[in-house]
């Protein structure tokens, strides 16, 4: 009966994973659904991870509360891999995920204090360069493959670095594509490095702070643009080491799909990140265009 039970919670939690990425990462949703079935698990588990962590500063009525959410999240890693019971349904699913599979826990404590330094900076504080903004995309995307790759039992040095490329471009994108909800929360854009500001004459560094400018819509637009290029390059990578990658790994290699597909959607629009035709559809397409171009690349084993 026990055991029972202890099954019952474990598919309840898994469940409850499934649709936390549904609800909230539903391009990446999509894209699990195209992983063999004995790796669909982890994957979730995983995903689920990152919802819950990424979206712990979003949901939180005080910055403080969403800070402590963060730090449950980087002690429940220790007590994961300490085999330590935790009374929540990802963390449970995670423990079976770590139980079942060889995870390195330096990817996902990586993965969580990336976001718990971002939590600590001030509004107004500014990445000084473009390579620190795709650190952060390395460290909380990038890790979510990595660590997708482990519970697959796939050891590749070409797939971890095309799952590299990958994360940062998919980081970057989805930094961009949350600018809009940025500067109506706090009128600051937290994630547009200092270099490429002061190069497109959008920064303002009177009263001995640096701050973007809110009044050259036409100078965001080029920042914009000139941060989707090095996107761009990152998935040109990936895609250079197709022929290297098992063929294993490329299914887990499909989030490069959503990410073209935002490139292509800013493209349309000019890199105005403000048009809302942005916010139709999947990122910016039809869902049934969407699901009919990850199917495609799917079939075809590409990324």
């Amino acid at each position: 009966m026990k055991g029972a039970s202890a099954s019952s919670t474990i598919h309840a939690a898994f469940s409850y994973c499934v649709q936390q990425v549904r609800n909230y990462d539903y391009q990446h949703y999509l894209c699990l659904l195209e992983l063999p079935p004995n790796m669909r698990k982890p994957a979730f588990a995983l995903r689920a991870f990152n919802v819950e962590t990424s979206r712990a500063m979003d949901i939180a009525s005080d910055p403080r509360i969403g800070l402590m959410r963060l730090l449950w999240w980087q002690e429940a890693i220790d007590k994961i891999f300490a085999d330590k019971l935790i009374e929540h349904p990802t963390a449970q699913a995670l423990a079976y995920v770590v139980s079942e599979h060889k995870i390195s826990k330096g990817w996902m404590k990586r993965s969580v204090e990336a976001r718990i330094n971002d939590a600590r900076r001030e509004v107004t504080d500014m990445p000084e360069t473009i390579e620190e903004v795709e650190r952060y995309a390395e460290d909380t995307v990038s890790t979510l493959l990595y660590t997708t790759l482990q519970a697959g039992g796939i050891r590749s040095t070409a797939a971890d670095h095309a799952a590299s490329h990958i994360g940062k471009a998919s980081g970057l994108l989805l930094l961009l594509r949350s600018l809009p909800y940025h500067a109506n929360r706090n009128r600051h854009f937290p994630y547009i490095p200092k270099d490429l500001a002061a190069n497109r004459n959008l920064l303002d560094t009177q009263g001995g702070r640096s701050e973007i400018r809110m009044d050259s819509p036409e100078a965001l637009s080029d920042v914009v643009f000139d941060m989707a290029l090095v996107a761009n390059a990152h998935l040109k990578k990936a895609r250079q080491l197709a022929g290297t990658v098992p063929s294993e790994a490329l299914p887990v290699l499909l989030p490069a799909v959503p990410a073209q597909v935002i490139l292509d959607s800013l493209s349309r629009v000019q890199f105005n990140v403000f048009d809302p035709r942005l916010a139709r559809g999947i990122l910016g397409i039809p869902p049934l265009w969407f699901q009919l171009k990850l199917k495609w690349h799917s079939w075809r084993g590409k990324y």
